[in-house]
C-alpha cells in the first residue's frame, strides 16, 4: 500500500475504484466497503483508493468541542488500512476551505480530475460536499455527466444491529468489551509510553506500569479493572488493568490507567507498550485500607487469568 500526506501527492494514471470516509475504528462494516472496493477495482482492472481525512472533520468545524474521541490514532488507522491491502490511501488534511467545496465541486475537481474515478463505492447513508449537500442519488446524477459508476454498500447488521463507531464508542464508554470487540471484529486496543507513578503498587505486591496514551483523542474505556493482554517488543503477557481515579489510594480526581503486568519485571519506563482489552470484571471501588485491596486484587487476578486462559 502506497500512502499520501493529501491529494496533490497522488498522481496515477489507473483508473480508481474509490471510497471515502473517516473509517475511525476501521471495524467489520469498514472492511466489508473495503472488499467491495477492491473486488471493483478488479473489476475495472485499475487501483484501489480509501480517501480519508485527518484531521477529523469535527475537531475543524468545532474547534472549541473537546469531547471528541476517536477509536485509532491516525498512525492506529494507516497500520490497520494497510493490512487491508489496498493500492492506495490518501489521507488529506481536513480543512475549513476543504469543507466548502461543493458536492459538484468534490467530484469533478477531487474525484475526477486528481483520483481519476472509475467507480466510487459509498456506504447507504454517505453525504459529502459543503453542508452535507451531496447524497448517493446526487451521485447517480452526477455519474453519467464525469463517466464514472456508483455502487451502493448497504448497511451490515450484527445481530441484527448496524454496526457503526458510534455504537462501538458507546460500548467501551459503558464498559461493554465483548460487544465493542464483536463490533470491531478484533479486540480494542490502546497504546501509549510507560511513565513513572507513585510506586504505591510495589507496597502491596502488584506492581504497575502508568500508561500515558498515545494521542488525547483516543477513546478510554469506562473506568474499571480489565482483563487485559500487554504487548512489549514482541512478547505478550497477560494483565490486570486499572481505569479510574484510585480512590483508596489516591483520593483525587486525576484519572490514571495502570497495568499489573503478570510474571514481568523488566523495567520498561518510557518504553511504549500496548494493550488489548478482553473484558472488563468490575466497577472501580474504594476499599477501606490497603489490606482489603489487595485482597481484592489477589480475586481479580484468579478470575483475570481464568478468562485469559
Amino acid at each position: 500500500m502506497k500512502s499520501y500526506n493529501s491529494i496533490e501527492e497522488f498522481n496515477i494514471a489507473s483508473k480508481t475504484a474509490v471510497t471515502i470516509g473517516t473509517f475511525d475504528g476501521v471495524h467489520s462494516g469498514h472492511k466489508a466497503i473495503v472488499e467491495q472496493l477492491k473486488n471493483a477495482a478488479k473489476k475495472i482492472e485499475g487501483e484501489s483508493v480509501i480517501l480519508t481525512f485527518f484531521p477529523h472533520p469535527r475537531m475543524v468545524l468545532y474547534p472549541d468541542d473537546n469531547e471528541l474521541r476517536l477509536l485509532n490514532t491516525i498512525s492506529e488507522r494507516i497500520e490497520m488500512l494497510e493490512d487491508a491491502k489496498i493500492d492506495h490511501l490518501i489521507i488529506h488534511p481536513f480543512s475549513n476551505q476543504f469543507s466548502r467545496l461543493s458536492s459538484t465541486e468534490f467530484v469533478r475537481d477531487i474525484l475526477v480530475k486528481k483520483l481519476n474515478v472509475a467507480t466510487l463505492v459509498v456506504g447507504y447513508d454517505h453525504h459529502f460536499g459543503r453542508n452535507r449537500e451531496g447524497s448517493f442519488e446526487h451521485l447517480q446524477e452526477l455519474a453519467p455527466l464525469y463517466d464514472f459508476e456508483v455502487e451502493e454498500i448497504p448497511a451490515q447488521k450484527i445481530q441484527q444491529v448496524n454496526i457503526s463507531s458510534t455504537k462501538v464508542r458507546f460500548s467501551l464508554l459503558n464498559g461493554e468489551i465483548h460487544a465493542a470487540n464483536q463490533f470491531l471484529g478484533y479486540n480494542y486496543f490502546i497504546k501509549g509510553k510507560v511513565v513513572e507513578g507513585d510506586k504505591m503498587g510495589r507496597t502491596i505486591g502488584f506492581p504497575t506500569a502508568n500508561i500515558k496514551a498515545d494521542k488525547w483523542y483516543k477513546l478510554i474505556p469506562a473506568k474499571g479493572v480489565y482483563a487485559v493482554k500487554v504487548k512489549f517488543e514482541g512478547a505478550t503477557f497477560n494483565g490486570m488493568l486499572n481505569i479510574g481515579t484510585r480512590p483508596t489510594l489516591s483520593g483525587n480526581d486525576k484519572e490514571t490507567i495502570e497495568v499489573n503486568i503478570f510474571n514481568f519485571e523488566k523495567d520498561i519506563y518510557n518504553k511504549e507498550i500496548q494493550i488489548e482489552f478482553y473484558e472488563r470484571i468490575r466497577n472501580e471501588q474504594k476499599f477501606d485500607n490497603l489490606s482489603e485491596l489487595k485482597e481484592q486484587l489477589k480475586i481479580d487476578k484468579q478470575k483475570i487469568i481464568q478468562i485469559l486462559n
